[in-house]
C-alpha cells in the first residue's frame, strides 16, 4: 500500500511539473476563475462596441467629424505603450518559466512603467481636449468616447495595480518555476485590456 502511495505520489509531482513548466500541453495559462472575470469583461466591452455601431449608424455625420478632432497622435502612443507593456509581461512569464526570477522582475517593471505612460498620455490627451472645447457632451461621439474610454482607463489602473502585485510576490519568492499560476493569471487579465484597447483605438480614432 505505501509503496503504491509512493508512486502516485511521485505521478502526481510529475505531471504537476509538466503542467507547469511546459506551455505546450495544452494547459489553459492562469486559472478558471480569471477566465470568468475575462469573458465577463470582454462581454461589457462588447456591448460598448455595439453603442458604438449604434451610434455610427443613426449619427454617421456627427461621428466622422469626431474622428477628425480626436488626438490622433495620443491614440496611437497609447497602443504602442500597451503593445509594448503586454510584450514585456509574456517575457516575464516565460523567465519564470524558466527559473529566471530576476529578469521576470525587470520585465514586469517595463510593464508598469508602459502601463504608467499609458495612463500619463491618455491624462494628457483628456486635458488637451478640454483645452479644445471638447467635452463629455459636446455631442453624441464624445460622450460614447469619454464613457469607453474612461472605462478602459480604469481597467489600465487597476490591471497596473496587479502587476505590481506580481511583482511583489516575485521579490518574495511566492512565485517560482514550478509555481507561477498567478503570474499568467494576471499576464492573462493584462492581455485582455490590451486587446480591448486593439479594439478601441480603431473605432473612436481611425474608422470614419
Amino acid at each position: 500500500m505505501s509503496a503504491n502511495i509512493a508512486v502516485d505520489s511521485q505521478f502526481i509531482e510529475e505531471k504537476t511539473g509538466m503542467w507547469t513548466q511546459n506551455p505546450s500541453s495544452g494547459r489553459i495559462p492562469g486559472n478558471m476563475a480569471i477566465w470568468v472575470a475575462i469573458l465577463s469583461e470582454m462581454s461589457e466591452f462588447a456591448i460598448m462596441f455595439i453603442c458604438i455601431f449604434l451610434a455610427k449608424v443613426h449619427y454617421p455625420e456627427v461621428f466622422a467629424q469626431g474622428i477628425d478632432k480626436v488626438n490622433t497622435l495620443a491614440g496611437m502612443l497609447n497602443t504602442l505603450a500597451l503593445l509594448s507593456s503586454s510584450y514585456f509581461v509574456a517575457k516575464a512569464v516565460l523567465s519564470i518559466r524558466k527559473a529566471q526570477v530576476d529578469s521576470a522582475i525587470r520585465w514586469m517593471w517595463l510593464s508598469v512603467a508602459s502601463a504608467c505612460l499609458y495612463l500619463i498620455i491618455k491624462y494628457w490627451e483628456y486635458t488637451w481636449n478640454i483645452s479644445q472645447g471638447y467635452n463629455v457632451d459636446t455631442d453624441v461621439f464624445f460622450t460614447v468616447y469619454y464613457y469607453i474610454t474612461f472605462n478602459h482607463f480604469l481597467h489600465v489602473g487597476w490591471g497596473g495595480g496587479a502587476l505590481l502585485w506580481g511583482i511583489y510576490r516575485l521579490k518574495s519568492g511566492f512565485y517560482t518555476d514550478k509555481n507561477h499560476e498567478g503570474l499568467e493569471t494576471i499576464a492573462s487579465y493584462w492581455h485582455m485590456i490590451d486587446l480591448a484597447w486593439i479594439l478601441i483605438f480603431p473605432l473612436l480614432y481611425v474608422l470614419r
